[in-house]
């Protein structure tokens, strides 16, 4: 009797042991909104997975907010999933804003704790989790007069608009710049930035919104259902158009010659810029830690006004993301994460 006891107590040891070995070796894990199919939001289903490791030139960011575009519903149905090299399964989301919780070996940026901001990798995406990676060159130190959710709005639409009117069409001082749907992402950073560079800025939204473009500082707010902005913007020196179609086409007369057209959802029509005598580009934003560490510091000098229209949890991103597919959404739709560090 004695001898079963001792082989019982010794297998109970031996059991304990184990699973305080799994318990070691297993990989922590998260909270993720995880797509196993291509298609709409509803795909999307929270899940448990694995910590990412970051490699020697990536650092992991615990994830306290996520920033929703309208792109993304776009990207979860698969239509640029070659062109990306997206693959299944697939976490979305590229703009997140944390604290940094393990660096690789050749990070000299950062440290742990630092909190920061960043636009990630689209083709491996994974803002929408309790962790994400992004290279040192992606990040930067978040503003500081800026809450994680605040932040989270920012990255890839202010980079989209920096890029856009500096490092691509050098906006100077009396310039005059026409910003297509501005009432957006894009547009709450493109039109205090032309004015920054000392632009006249001409916008143009709906009529809801037309008070909230003089809110971010345009010299003249067009409605586009009922004014045609070709009727009042003309001579324009930049035109950046987040609208695309027959607005898009509308635009290429308006811009002087010499002038610059910046498309950020169509290709612009090469056979249109050489008509009117005009430079294009149809730009995709680019990571640019060191550009959103600019944008940072107008954000700090409250040059930048960066308005959150609305909140989920991650557990609703669903709803996020339709609610981003409108395009209709005043600023920017941001995933509350985690509770931020008080």
């Amino acid at each position: 009797m004695k001898t079963i006891l001792s082989l019982g107590s010794t297998l109970l040891i031996i059991s304990q042991e184990l699973s305080l070995v799994c318990a070691q070796s297993a990989p922590p894990t998260m909270k993720a909104m995880v797509a196993h199919q291509w298609g709409g939001p509803e795909v999307l289903k929270l899940e448990h997975v694995s910590v990412p490791a970051p490699k020697e030139n990536e650092m992991l960011i615990k994830v306290f907010a996520a920033g929703v575009n309208s792109f993304d519903a776009t990207l979860l149905t698969g239509k640029y999933a070659k062109t990306f090299g997206t693959q299944l399964p697939w976490i979305p989301g590229y703009d997140v804003a944390g604290t940094v919780e393990k660096i690789g070996a050749k990070v000299t940026s950062f440290k742990v704790g630092n909190p920061v901001y960043a636009f990630i990798s689209i083709p491996s995406g994974g803002g929408y989790a309790e962790y994400a990676l992004a290279k040192e060159n992606w990040a930067a130190l978040k503003p500081a007069t800026l809450s994680f959710t605040q932040a989270a709005g920012v990255p890839s639409v202010a980079l989209t608009a920096w890029q856009s009117l500096v490092a691509k069409a050098n906006v100077q001082p009396g310039q005059i710049v026409l910003i297509q749907g501005a009432s957006g992402g894009v547009g709450m950073f493109a039109i205090p930035i032309a004015k920054v560079r000392g632009a006249k800025v001409f916008a143009t939204a709906s009529t809801a919104n037309q008070d909230f473009l003089k809110q971010l500082g345009a010299d003249v707010a067009i409605d586009y259902k009922t004014q045609k902005f070709e009727d009042i913007a003309k001579g324009v020196d930049v035109v950046v158009d987040g609208v695309g179609g027959e607005t898009l086409k509308r635009s290429y007369p308006i811009v002087k010659k010499g002038g610059i057209l910046v498309s950020l959802v169509g290709r612009v029509d090469q056979a249109e810029l050489d008509k009117y005598g005009i430079r294009g580009l149809s730009l995709e934003a680019e990571n640019n830690g060191d550009q959103l560490a600019e944008i940072g510091k107008l954000i700090d000098a409250k040059k930048i006004n960066v308005v959150v229209s609305e909140t989920f949890p991650l557990a609703d991103t669903a709803k996020a993301l339709q609610k981003a597919d409108t395009r209709h959404a005043r600023g920017k739709i941001v995933l509350k994460v985690r509770d931020e560090p008080k």
